[in-house]
């Protein structure tokens, strides 16, 4: 059977991170098609797509502690996010009661790599190392009521290595990320369990428009499927299709339950 180019482009852009009979849902229900489980694995096949999603679940039967439903939500997921995160998903989502230090033990027994990590690269070396002042310190070099020679007013901006821009708001040394000021000051206080996306990826773009409000899931959704784009409307089509992703999974669970 023939496919439209639309169908084709729709399926090769969403495929990665998605399950195949979650993919011939999604298309079906969009285009009105009549695929198959066979026939999507046949197309995937004809055109070289994969869903790059692990073959198998991570060692070990489910258990009290983590049942099928939560292992594949963590198989499907992992990547981009790391243990700390998944574990407010996981609260979040299942309603559970799990402690960063489990997740890091089932990561860390299962080997999966998120990719994410807090900690400095192999041989990074702090911008300070070895240095102990101009000209030595002393003493008296800072007296109470005396202002640094490198003190920065309230209002100056300065850019972290990972690219995101922090502004001081204020004395002595109290610094926030400037896309999060700039999105409260239009719309009040970021909710729990929430992130601001950048529309356009670009993390120096800091016009309102450019800032966006997920969810923790949804982010989860959108790094699964690869759906956060350098332009800021596609990546809002992108949430609306993993927001529709989220939709599937939950009916889908509703009716197993």
């Amino acid at each position: 059977m023939r496919y439209s180019e639309e169908v084709k482009q729709f399926i090769a852009e969403n495929i990665k991170g998605t399950r195949t009979r979650e993919m011939v849902k999604l298309v079906n229900d969009k285009f009105k098609t009549q695929f198959t489980y066979v026939k999507m694995r046949s197309f995937m096949k004809n055109y070289n797509l994969k869903n790059e999603l692990p073959k198998a679940l991570p060692k070990g039967k489910p258990s009290k502690l983590y049942s099928q439903e939560i292992k594949e939500y963590i198989a499907s997921n992992y990547k981009g996010i790391g243990p700390k995160e998944m574990t407010n998903l996981l609260n979040e989502k299942f309603k559970t009661k799990y402690k960063a230090s489990q997740l890091a033990a089932y990561y860390k027994n299962n080997k999966l790599n998120s990719g994410v990590s807090g900690y400095f690269s192999k041989g990074h070396e702090p911008v300070n190392k070895g240095k102990k002042g101009v000209g030595g310190w002393k003493p008296t070099q800072f007296k109470k009521g005396n202002v640094p020679v490198n003190h920065r007013p309230v209002g100056s901006e300065r850019t972290r290595v990972d690219g995101y821009i922090e502004v001081k708001v204020a004395d002595p040394s109290t610094w926030r990320l400037k896309h999060r000021v700039i999105w409260e000051k239009h719309n009040g206080p970021i909710p729990k369990e929430h992130v601001l996306l950048f529309g356009d990826r670009n993390k120096q773009n800091l016009d309102k428009d450019n800032l966006i409000l997920i969810s923790r899931n949804q982010l989860a959704r959108l790094n699964q499927n690869n759906l956060i784009q350098k332009n800021s409307e596609l990546t809002r089509t992108g949430i609306i299709i993993a927001d529709l992703k989220i939709k599937i999974s939950d009916r889908k669970r509703s009716v197993k339950s």
